[in-house]
């Protein structure tokens, strides 16, 4: 196991349990180039499979600002932050990454021939959903059908909007955290309209939207969040009746 620096686990935890959603935002723009930081944070968040599904619309024109708060139920944080970024989950990952990624893996020496056999085999099998999704269907039945006799994972093609949102969601928090240590506030939104939200920004409506996040200087004073004890919520290899 690599050495950590004594200080750095001290650090993470600190910029983790200071983080708190901010829905009041200073009239200040974004630091010069900070964005574009958090972003990338963000972009180097884990996906399955390395597909990299995820891609972020940044609000910042005052003329966008105003019908993307009526898209967000009227909460007026999506108006008044200097950015709002809205997290897209891209329902077209394999036809667009898959190739990409596997070139990009072999020229970095981080992908062997079996593996890239292996990944062409499994990424079809879990993704292709078929003519008007007839084979996303059928694989869902199927493992229904087996899971009681044997172990059967979840596939994309069964729940592709379940599998977006997950990606989607590990690069939310990157960014989330990324925005706390440079010192600005965020707060993760599930209050909003999809379809308008893509109207508004010119998203393809089968690509998926799971969140949106405001980032901008907290105008909020001290803001304080308690939580449950840690002892309630870890069970040891079973879980633990309540």
């Amino acid at each position: 196991m690599p050495e950590t620096p004594p200080d750095a686990l001290t650090a993470f935890e600190e910029l983790a349990r200071g983080r708190r959603a901010v829905r009041q935002f200073a009239d200040e723009p974004l630091p010069e180039g900070v964005l574009d930081r958090l972003l990338d944070c963000a972009r180097w968040a884990p996906s399955g499979y390395n597909l990299q599904p995820v891609h972020w619309v940044v609000v910042d024109d005052p003329a966008l600002k105003g019908p993307l708060r009526e898209a967000c139920l009227g909460q007026r944080q999506a108006e008044e932050a200097p950015a709002t970024v809205v997290f897209v989950g891209d329902a077209d990952v394999v036809a667009r990454n898959f190739e990409r990624v596997l070139a990009a893996e072999r020229e970095l020496g981080a992908m062997n021939e079996g593996y890239e056999a292996f990944l062409r085999n499994l990424i079809p099998l879990a993704f292709d959903r078929g003519p008007a999704g007839l084979a996303g269907l059928a694989k869902g039945a199927y493992a229904r059908a087996a899971r009681p006799f044997k172990p059967v994972p979840d596939v994309p093609a069964a729940s592709m909007r379940f599998w977006l949102t997950k990606q989607v969601m590990l690069s939310a928090m990157n960014f989330m955290l990324a925005a706390s240590a440079a010192g600005l506030g965020t707060v993760p939104m599930e209050g909003f309209d999809e379809t308008r939200v893509k109207r508004v920004c010119g998203i393809p409506a089968r690509h998926v939207v799971p969140i949106v996040v405001p980032v901008g200087v907290p105008a909020d004073g001290e803001l304080k969040k308690s939580r449950l004890p840690l002892e309630e919520l870890v069970h040891r290899n079973r879980w633990s009746a309540d």
